[in-house]
């Protein structure tokens, strides 16, 4: 199998009973490939309040779930297409529009849910899909790692690219721009990678939930941090501390992973919360 290797390196270095499961070791992998990527695009999601728009690609995979429902079969790459349509759209729309930008993602995220839920309604397919409202991340097969590993690898490369331009886009739009920046290309390149990697996640993390995880992490980073360096590590490490410690969590206390994940994101962020109006004060 590909991922023996994986195995019995768990079996030496971490022979826990949580552990003695090959769905807890595959699960285990992915968070530690996932988190990190959620912790990464999560410091732009917060700088840039985009929170609103990430949530509503979560919406957008509705509709890749009902295309994917009528052409038979798992609906992942029509689940992708969907989120990185409705990314690049809300993108452009958004750069040539004088409506705010609010509104836009509200008319397209809404839209999205309704034409899903109508087609999924429709066919007698909702049950049959109702478990991407929750995700399943035990359920995660070699060949679903990777996918994430290729994922994983392809957002870090764009990431090397792209930094130093979403940074100050982030920043200074305008500085931007006066630079000689083609900053529509630029925020369409980073919305495309955030929709596919909510794409690819949503299935272990639900629609419910994955705005959730592009949010805390850099939410509780920006409490305890006074650089952008600082602000990217912590973002990071919450992240996939939130993962593993969600996961352990999850396996004994028999609840959903995803849920339990943010559980802890969210105790992350109201303890750096807690302790930053404390030294504030």
């Amino acid at each position: 199998m590909m991922l023996d290797w994986w195995y019995g390196f768990i079996d030496i270095v971490l022979p826990f009973h949580w552990l003695g499961y090959i769905f807890m070791k595959n699960a285990l992998l992915a968070v530690l490939l996932a988190t990190p990527l959620f912790g990464i695009m999560s410091t732009m999601v917060v700088s840039n309040r985009m929170a609103f728009f990430s949530d509503s690609l979560g919406h957008s995979t509705f509709t890749g779930i009902a295309i994917g429902a009528l052409l038979g079969g798992k609906p992942l790459t029509s689940i992708v297409v969907a989120a990185v349509l409705f990314a690049v759209l809300i993108t452009f729309i958004k750069n040539k529009s004088t409506a705010s930008t609010d509104t836009i993602i509200g008319v397209c995220s809404s839209t999205a849910i309704a034409v899903g839920l109508v087609v999924l309604s429709h066919g007698g397919s909702f049950n049959k899909f109702s478990a991407y409202l929750i995700g399943d991340l035990l359920s995660i097969a070699p060949a679903e790692i990777a996918m994430l590993f290729g994922v994983f690898v392809g957002v870090v490369l764009l990431w090397l690219v792209i930094f130093n331009k979403l940074l100050i886009l982030s920043i200074n739009p305008s500085l931007a721009a006066s630079r000689g920046m083609n900053t529509l290309l630029v925020e369409i390149m980073f919305s495309a990678a955030l929709a596919i990697v909510v794409a690819i996640t949503i299935q272990w993390v639900g629609i419910l939930i994955i705005n959730s995880l592009l949010v805390l992490p850099a939410a509780a980073a920006r409490n305890v941090t006074v650089n952008v360096r600082q602000y990217h590590f912590f973002s990071v490490l919450f992240a996939m501390f939130a993962g593993v410690a969600g996961l352990i969590l999850s396996f004994y206390w028999n609840t959903s992973t995803g849920s339990t994940i943010v559980l802890i994101s969210a105790a992350l962020f109201f303890v750096t919360f807690a302790l930053k109006n404390r030294f504030a004060g």
